[in-house]
């Protein structure tokens, strides 16, 4: 079994694989810092609590774009799960060719989707995660990713008006019955959720636009991800797994001759 992990500024989303099916996932809070004994102790209970044996975890792959974490949490995966866990980052192979002005600016997370959304769905590809922000990255047909925009993500707009706004308070975020919201917690939610509709609509039209790849797919994942891709046509597929996916794809690369 491989066991994968995507650190992400919120959560730590674990999977694992048994040969190619998924067989559980779970999760802990990343912004909590743990030592490596905790990090160690959690995930073997974890891994025990969905059935899983700590002892028939054969290989780890880690993508993080928290670096304060990865200490405590590597220290952990060889000490309680004697592994050595490969580190998404520059000497990995991943199948895809980064053309960008500067490779190492981009996120670890942000490699495994598109390897992901390349192996599953061919290219071009443009890759949609709805997380702490919203990326969009796209792969070209040779497999060549360069190109990406960033944008606040859902919660970060909503924590932005509760926090800085002083009348505004936390509220769920869902779609509200209309946009047309008469009172104050369904405006905030028709704001937040048709805007983000509305930004996910323009950036896609926009880089087919300047692309001319009519027949570019969108491909969605993240938290978030559902809830938008269902209010629009423009997204073709929405997969909850794409991240874990592409960790167990870079991870087969690297061990495939071992």
């Amino acid at each position: 079994m491989v066991l994968v992990i995507d650190v992400g500024n919120t959560n730590i989303t674990f999977g694992v694989y048994k040969e190619n099916e998924m067989i559980t996932t779970f999760r802990m809070m990343s912004k909590q810092p743990k030592t490596s004994d905790e990090y160690g102790i959690n995930i073997r209970e974890l891994l025990k609590a969905n059935g899983v044996d700590f002892k028939n975890i054969e290989g780890v792959i880690i993508a993080s774009v928290v670096p304060n974490v990865m200490h405590s949490l590597t220290g952990a995966i060889i000490r309680y799960l004697n592994c050595t866990p490969i580190i998404v980052g520059p000497g990995v192979k991943t199948g895809i060719v980064i053309t960008a002005d500067n490779p190492r600016e981009i996120g670890p997370d942000r490699i495994v989707d598109v390897v992901a959304a390349y192996e599953k769905y061919g290219g071009p590809v443009l890759v949609l995660d709805f997380g702490t922000a919203t990326t969009y990255d796209l792969v070209n047909e040779k497999g060549e990713f360069g190109v990406g925009i960033t944008a606040p993500g859902i919660r970060i707009s909503a924590k932005a008006l509760w926090e800085d706004t002083a009348k505004l308070p936390e509220i769920e975020i869902k779609k509200p019955k209309s946009i047309l919201a008469s009172e104050t917690i369904s405006s905030m939610q028709a704001g937040l959720v048709y805007g983000q509709i509305g930004q996910t609509e323009y950036i896609i039209r926009q880089v087919k636009k300047e692309t001319g790849l009519s027949d570019l797919k969108v491909v969605a994942t993240g938290g978030l991800g559902r809830l938008i891709s269902d209010e629009t046509d423009m997204i073709d597929v929405y997969d909850p797994s794409l991240t874990l996916d592409g960790l167990k794809i870079i991870y087969d690369k690297n061990c495939k001759n071992k």
